[in-house]
């Protein structure tokens, strides 16, 4: 009868497989349904803040769309880059709550992990040097309003060819840009030596004409005023000119030509489109006083070239 009892007892005693499948659902019911439930909520929330930041996008390029104004202004430019920041830095604080909640769920102490973290801080510190100047140095471009969305930039990059095109994000450790061919370029914040931005406040747009050496430089110069005065009466430019274009008279001097130049101020980043229908009309003028201009180059200072959005303005942009 002994026996029998202690075989009932046996028999009823959980065995090992259950007793650990028994801690993991208690543990699961407990402690691990809390961290599951952070972290579906940092989730949601990171979603919600990317969901505002688009949101707010689209409203300002909306505002913008529905609007009279040709271009951006710099506050809204600034905002635009400002939110885009905010939401990746907000993202990031709430992903390292979680972790450190999961760790004292966990049990792990975290005044216990003072000397692992110190070591292997000091290790990645030397690899993540440029990811902590890359942050710093996005800082202080969003801070001190240097560039902002759909701004026109020229980016020396440290070690790399110059990197010019229009802003399409700008986060704490990148500057993305859209290149006139279509590219996007992705460039370090902590590599940027210099930033050229081509269209904040107002733009200057630069074309240098070379004429025949022996060509009336008088004539030539009254010419060009009257082209600038014609094409700033042009309701396709006036609207994108801040003032009519003039001569700056002659620049330089070659063997057999002469360089004039001609300057206006135009809206930010239309500086490129100005001068492509203006060096158009330059030719046409200059063809009918009988001056022919040289066809090896009519320079403009700089500028993305031309993209299939610009092919009307070869055609003068009448």
């Amino acid at each position: 009868m002994i026996t029998s009892a202690a075989d009932l007892v046996l028999a009823a005693a959980p065995t090992p497989t259950e007793v650990l499948l028994g801690r993991v659902y208690v543990w699961l019911a407990t402690s691990g349904l809390e961290i599951v439930i952070w972290i579906l909520g940092a989730v949601l929330l990171a979603r919600l803040i990317r969901w505002g930041a688009d949101k707010y996008a689209s409203r300002v390029d909306s505002r913008f769309s529905t609007s009279d104004l040709i271009v951006q202004t710099e506050d809204a430019k600034h905002r635009r880059a400002l939110v885009d920041v905010v939401a990746w830095t907000l993202i990031v604080v709430i992903a390292i709550i979680v972790i450190i909640h999961a760790l004292s769920v966990f049990g792990i102490p975290l005044s216990g992990l003072t000397g692992p973290t110190a070591v292997i801080g000091a290790a990645l510190g030397f690899g993540a040097q440029r990811i902590v100047q890359d942050i710093l140095a996005g800082f202080f471009v969003v801070a001190e309003k240097q560039y902002g969305y759909g701004d026109v930039v020229n980016l020396t990059v440290t070690g790399n060819a110059p990197a010019e095109g229009t802003v399409e994000d700008v986060t704490l450790r990148v500057t993305k840009l859209r290149t006139a061919e279509g590219e996007v370029i992705t460039v370090p914040n902590g590599q940027i030596v210099k930033a050229t931005n081509l269209s904040k406040d107002w733009a200057r747009a630069v074309v240098d004409v070379p004429v025949p050496s022996e060509a009336d430089i008088g004539m030539v110069n009254e010419t060009l005023d009257r082209v600038g005065r014609e094409f700033y009466a042009l309701p396709r430019w006036h609207d994108l000119l801040l003032d009519a274009p003039s001569s700056l008279g002659v620049t330089s001097l070659e063997l057999d030509a002469i360089t004039v130049r001609m300057v206006t101020r135009t809206l930010p980043g239309k500086q490129f489109e100005v001068g492509r229908a203006l060096r158009v009309h330059i030719i046409r003028a200059l063809a009918r006083e009988g001056i022919n201009v040289p066809a090896r180059e009519v320079r403009s200072a700089g500028g993305p070239p031309a993209t299939h959005a610009d092919q009307g303005n070869r055609d003068g942009g009448d």
